[in-house]
């Protein structure tokens, strides 16, 4: 409730909050709410000369170039990309707390084994090293969802490895290990609610990561493949058209900026909550 209190006396976060809510309900009620069937083609779609049409009152953010709503495809592109944001941010969240746990509590040869691993696989642009395994995994729904979460992995298991490796010296764990307390006892009943604060954190911000990761892919020809609609497969079908048909970009790439943004601003305000090191300060 606190949490929630403060996030209230946070204009800017609540307006992030709302807008991020307001995306997920749209993705949730595509089915309800989209005008059309985001595949169907309309002959009346397309000029005379075979151009996409712009805005009208029919068609309420145009056509694509193939004649098809563009409202609907956003809409269902909503669902796609959060889809890949939540799944592949939750496959890293997981991943890495387990990583991080682990090495940050054990140390000796399985700490250096994983962390190391972690290191090689950071040592690598986030950007390129996604686009080279989706282009060698095939470009699919299911494997820009693991290609995503395996490139966000390491990130999480080094902060989680920080502050586990700090929590594992405290007086508190040494009590726990005099009176006999198992490694799962620790691990998970007093080491882990300490980190929820930052794995919440993490998590909000994560899910903005993964939305422009997707759409990065997407529009590389590497991530979400078509006919299925995503904002970044919406982009990249539309850029050829961008001097004449500028709404086939805009329109995708405003969506994409501002689900990042106001995912960010929650992220932000819950971080400064939840830190112990930034309460106070704000």
């Amino acid at each position: 409730m606190s949490v929630w209190r403060g996030l209230l006396r946070r204009p800017v976060a609540m307006v992030g909050l709302v807008i991020a809510v307001a995306f997920v309900l749209v993705a949730l009620a595509a089915p309800v709410i989209s005008p059309y069937p985001p595949q169907e083609q309309f002959f009346d779609g397309l000029t005379l000369e075979g151009a996409p049409l712009p805005p009208n009152e029919r068609y309420w953010l145009g056509t694509d170039l193939l004649g098809r709503d563009l409202l609907s495809r956003m809409v269902y592109g909503a669902r796609t990309s959060l889809l890949v944001g939540l799944l592949a941010n939750g496959i890293a969240l997981l991943a890495g707390t387990l990583i991080g746990l682990t090495a940050g509590f054990l140390r000796g040869p399985v700490s250096s084994i994983l962390m190391r691993s972690t290191d090689l696989m950071m040592a690598f642009p986030a950007l390129i090293l996604a686009i080279v395994i989706a282009a060698l995994a095939g470009p699919s729904l299911k494997n820009v969802i693991l290609v995503i979460a395996l490139v966000n992995t390491g990130p999480v298991a080094r902060v989680v490895f920080a502050e586990t490796s700090s929590l594992a010296e405290r007086e508190f764990i040494a009590a726990e290990r005099a009176i006999g307390a198992g490694t799962a006892r620790i691990l998970f009943r007093h080491i882990l609610p300490h980190l929820l604060p930052i794995i919440i954190v993490w998590g909000t911000l994560g899910i903005s990561t993964t939305v422009l990761f997707e759409a990065i892919l997407s529009y590389l020809g590497v991530g979400v493949r078509p006919p299925e609609p995503s904002w970044g497969n919406i982009v990249y079908d539309g850029q050829s058209y961008f001097q004449s048909a500028p709404w086939l970009v805009f329109f995708p790439g405003f969506a994409v900026a501002l689900l990042a943004l106001s995912v960010n601003l929650v992220g932000d305000a819950l971080r400064d909550l939840l830190d112990p090191t930034l309460r106070g300060r704000h």
